[in-house]
């Protein structure tokens, strides 16, 4: 299947996991790489809000947040069963994109943040980190023995924790966590979908 055109970021979470929600279900699509700091006019026409990830159809529909890209995906085409979804699939994603990264924010980007304590959010989304440690513990994964939908959206954004200070993370007593997240950093899946893409040249109007 054919979407026509992907507006991304590389080293956006939200962006990433549309990405490999993509790959794993064989949509192909025109890949433009944007900056942040100089939106293309088509992307900003197309969805307004100006964040990515933005999915343009071939039928003209805009899909703009990254769970329904992940979604229209894997209701297309979802051959490594990753749509499955229970509670603790709602629950998990929620949590990672709730408190998670509320705190991950005031941590990881603490010079946008100068009035907050990043080691206060450091130790909240730490505590955070541990509840998905004991469920991949007794599970393997955050929904149960299968990867699904719930692991392919947080692992971008745990990713994103350990690389603030990886001394310090790979120091945390979150063996299963560290694991899993290895598992995914290391994927043939995830090399694919963190290539990079020269910048997007928007045509003059």
């Amino acid at each position: 299947m054919t979407a026509s055109v992907l507006y991304s970021f590389r080293r956006c979470p939200f962006a990433m996991r549309s990405r490999m929600a993509l790959d794993a279900a064989a949509v192909s699509f025109e890949h433009r790489e944007i900056l942040l700091r100089n939106k293309p006019r088509q992307m900003i026409e197309a969805s307004p809000k100006g964040t990515v990830p933005v999915l343009v159809l071939n039928n003209g529909e805009v899909i703009d947040e990254s769970l329904d890209i992940m979604r229209w995906a894997l209701d297309y085409h979802d051959p490594e069963n990753w749509r499955q979804s229970n509670q603790a699939t709602q629950e998990f994603i929620a949590l990672c994109d709730g408190p998670f990264k509320y705190h991950l924010d005031r941590y990881k980007y603490a010079s946008r943040y100068a009035q907050e304590d990043s080691l206060y959010h450091r130790e909240h989304a730490e505590k955070i980190l541990h509840l998905f440690d004991q469920q991949i513990q007794k599970h393997g994964f955050l929904a149960g023995t299968q990867p699904n939908i719930a692991d392919v959206a947080t692992f971008p954004f745990i990713r994103q924790f350990s690389i603030a200070d990886p001394t310090y993370f790979h120091q945390l007593e979150l063996p299963a966590l560290q694991k899993w997240l290895t598992f995914w950093l290391e994927s043939t899946r995830f090399q694919r979908i963190m290539k990079k893409h020269p910048i997007f040249q928007e045509s003059p109007s």
